[in-house]
C-alpha cells in the first residue's frame, strides 16, 4: 500500500511596515523558489495575510522567512500562524499575489 504523501498547510498574517515595501511580491518569489502554493494579499487594516502549502521543511523555511526576513525594506513587528494542519492534496496550483 502507497503511503498518501501529506502536505503542511497553515494561514499568516504579517504585522509591521509590510505594506508599500513589495513584500508580496518577495513573499511570492520565495515561496514559488520553495516551491510552495497558496495566497498573499494586503489588508485594509495594514497587515498582509495568506495562505501556505506544501511540504513541511519548506513550510517551515517560509514561515522563519516571513517572521524574519521580509522584503528589503519591511520591518516585520511579528506573524501570526493560525489553522496549520496537514493536508493529503494541496488546494492550489500556485503561488499569487491577490488584489
Amino acid at each position: 500500500m502507497q503511503k498518501k504523501t501529506s502536505y503542511d498547510t497553515l494561514d499568516f498574517e504579517v504585522f509591521g511596515k509590510v505594506q508599500g515595501v513589495y513584500f508580496r511580491k518577495y513573499t511570492q518569489e520565495e515561496a514559488k523558489k520553495l516551491g510552495l502554493v497558496g495566497w498573499v494579499m494586503n489588508t485594509e487594516s495594514g497587515t498582509v495575510v495568506g495562505t501556505l502549502q506544501g511540504p513541511s521543511d519548506k513550510v517551515k523555511t517560509m514561515k522563519n522567512w516571513l517572521l524574519k526576513v521580509g522584503s528589503p525594506k519591511s520591518k516585520i513587528e511579528k506573524c501570526n500562524f493560525t489553522n496549520e494542519s496537514q493536508v493529503t492534496e494541496l488546494g492550489f496550483k500556485a503561488f499569487d499575489v491577490r488584489k
